[in-house]
């Protein structure tokens, strides 16, 4: 089930490609998932696409008062 706030959709992924995601996840101490969002976020500062910063696990947003 996804998590209040996110956006969950159906993805087709070649067996090969999510297994190297699983592995990185593992590496790196991440579900698969985060692992996804992750590389995701890295994929689009590449490009130069600014996104606000993920609220920390758990709390609040910091930016809130």
């Amino acid at each position: 089930m996804a998590s209040p706030g996110k956006k969950a959709f159906p993805l087709r992924i070649d067996p090969a490609l999510w297994a190297e995601v699983e592995r990185l996840a593992a590496q790196e101490l991440r579900s698969a998932n985060a692992q996804v969002e992750f590389l995701l976020r890295e994929a689009l500062v590449r490009r130069g696409i600014k996104l606000k910063a993920p609220p920390p696990r758990g709390g609040r947003d910091p930016d809130e008062a």
